[in-house]
């Protein structure tokens, strides 16, 4: 454990500084060159202290698989797709799935199909999940070998299309995660320390598996490199009250019961964003989708609230934010709207209003500022609104919504701050919001005293880096209640 730090450069040009730890707790703050070296003493040499960073949205099991998987993020046709799963065919044992991530198809020039993929993998099953989860594209063996708990007339139609939407694609992702236990805890405790490496102290955690289970089997094991909030979704909610579970159950000194998750619409690269005005070129869903109306939505929100849970509601589209709010006026409490991407002006002041949290992802305004284009035309200066929102009064925090976006806080920083990636220019820049605030929609404490020892020392002065110096940030040290969880130090002085 970490007793003290020595010579810190806290942000804002304050003066530099020291600070002991004693049971996880910072104790004080006092000049540089108080403290003396000794044991449990780390020396900063003057590099920048801060608040440890929390990302506010992941699916950490998702994650964890994601990244063993066939990259199809840059993919540029489904024809693109189709030669990268050859390649990946001819490595792939006889029978294996193959399976895939990443790709966004809302801009090809050509259409997925499952006639496709059966001409470069016809023995293998092929599972493709979108770079936004909320669709997968299937060979004909992967639709026979996960179609089961599929709608006949839903399998019958991908048998054509090869595409399964909403539910259906999440029925057959989840089939996906039937790794080995030892696995994927595997997987995922390595996530986990590539995220506290980036700086993360803590993960809002929302699979939609029934994640107790997966939590205390994890912390039984030792797992204590992150702080986690983990989410229950509808089908478990029973479950969950009924085991005494309620938004701040601790399992362990780490790992803790998060908000009910419920997801109201789909997604903008699946064109199911559940939106006021048409999609152009769209015949099957128009408007998009609202997979839970007003009528389901109260009675589930208010009997989840009643059970002690705290509210999280996807929503993308602004058919679907208008609806979430108008859910919780009528509740007559707060909670959080997971995405908020796109929002009527007229709604904005209803989140500060409300006491509804605005839980965003940046990076997806990097990502999706195209097909924002293409699908939300003329609407897209009310996409990702996040100085609007601040300037209404609402409360942000930022996330991932990894494997969406890489689980690294400083993307979805440099994202919120310079609305630009690639060498493209700002994409609406008066969206745009200060380092300061990006770090405080990041962060759940202070350095001061009394508050946790989640800290993380930086390089670089993160009010004034560029937006390629936030993305890149170098983090020299992660602090968890007092415990190093990385350090990449010249020398971490212990001793």
């Amino acid at each position: 454990m970490i007793r003290a730090i020595r010579d810190a450069r806290p942000l804002g040009g304050h003066a530099p500084i020291d600070v002991t730890i004693a049971d996880g707790v910072i104790t004080g703050i006092h000049p540089a060159g108080t403290i003396a070296a000794g044991e449990g003493v780390v020396d900063l040499d003057g590099r920048f202290l801060l608040p440890g960073l929390w990302d506010e949205h992941v699916h950490l099991t998702q994650w964890a698989q994601h990244r063993r998987r066939l990259d199809l993020s840059g993919a540029s046709s489904a024809r693109d797709v189709a030669d990268r799963v050859t390649d990946a065919r001819a490595h792939a044992a006889p029978g294996d799935t193959i399976v895939g991530g990443g790709f966004r198809d809302g801009l090809w020039p050509d259409a997925p199909t499952a006639a496709l993929l059966d001409a470069v993998a016809p023995d293998h099953p092929v599972v493709l999940v979108s770079a936004d989860v909320h669709c997968a594209w299937l060979n004909s063996a992967a639709l026979d070998r996960f179609g089961a708990e599929l709608p006949a007339a839903e399998l019958e139609a991908a048998r054509l299309t090869g595409l399964l939407r909403e539910e259906a694609a999440f029925a057959v992702t989840r089939q996906l995660d039937a790794a080995p236990d030892d696995v994927l805890d595997a997987w995922v405790a390595e996530a986990a320390r590539e995220a506290a490496a980036r700086g993360v102290v803590g993960v809002v955690d929302l699979e939609m598996r029934w994640s107790l289970d997966d939590w205390r089997r994890r912390t039984d094991a030792g797992f204590d490199g992150l702080r986690v909030e983990f989410g229950v979704y509808p089908q478990h909610l029973d479950r969950a009250i009924a085991e005494g579970l309620h938004s701040g159950s601790v399992i362990s000194e780490t790992v803790s019961v998060g908000p009910l998750k419920v997801i109201t619409d789909g997604s903008l690269n699946t064109r199911t964003a559940y939106c006021c005005d048409p999609y152009p070129e769209e015949a099957e869903h128009p408007y998009g989708l609202l997979t839970v109306p007003p009528c389901d939505l109260h009675p589930l929100l208010a009997r989840a609230s009643e059970a002690g849970f705290e509210l999280a509601v996807h929503a993308i589209g602004d058919g679907a934010n208008k609806v979430a709010l108008d859910v919780f006026q009528k509740l007559g409490r707060g909670g959080r709207i997971e995405h908020a991407q796109l929002l009527h002006d007229s709604d904005l002041a209803r989140f500060a209003a409300l006491g509804v949290i605005a839980s965003v992802q940046p990076e997806h305004a990097m990502d999706d500022r195209d097909v924002a284009e293409r699908y939300w035309p003329g609407r897209t200066r009310r996409a990702f609104a996040l100085r609007s929102l601040l300037d209404a009064g609402a409360t942000i925090v930022l996330g991932s919504d990894a494997p969406v976006a890489p689980l690294d806080p400083w993307i979805a920083i440099a994202a919120a701050t310079t609305r630009a990636r690639d060498g493209r220019d700002p994409f609406h820049g008066e969206q745009a919001i200060t380092p300061a605030e990006a770090l405080a929609a990041s962060t759940r404490s202070l350095v001061a005293v009394g508050e946790r020892a989640d800290l993380i020392a930086v390089e670089t002065d993160p009010l004034t880096a560029s937006g390629d110096a936030l993305r890149t940030m170098p983090v020299a040290l992660t602090l968890l209640g007092g415990r190093v969880t990385h350090a990449a130090l010249p020398q971490l002085a212990l001793s």
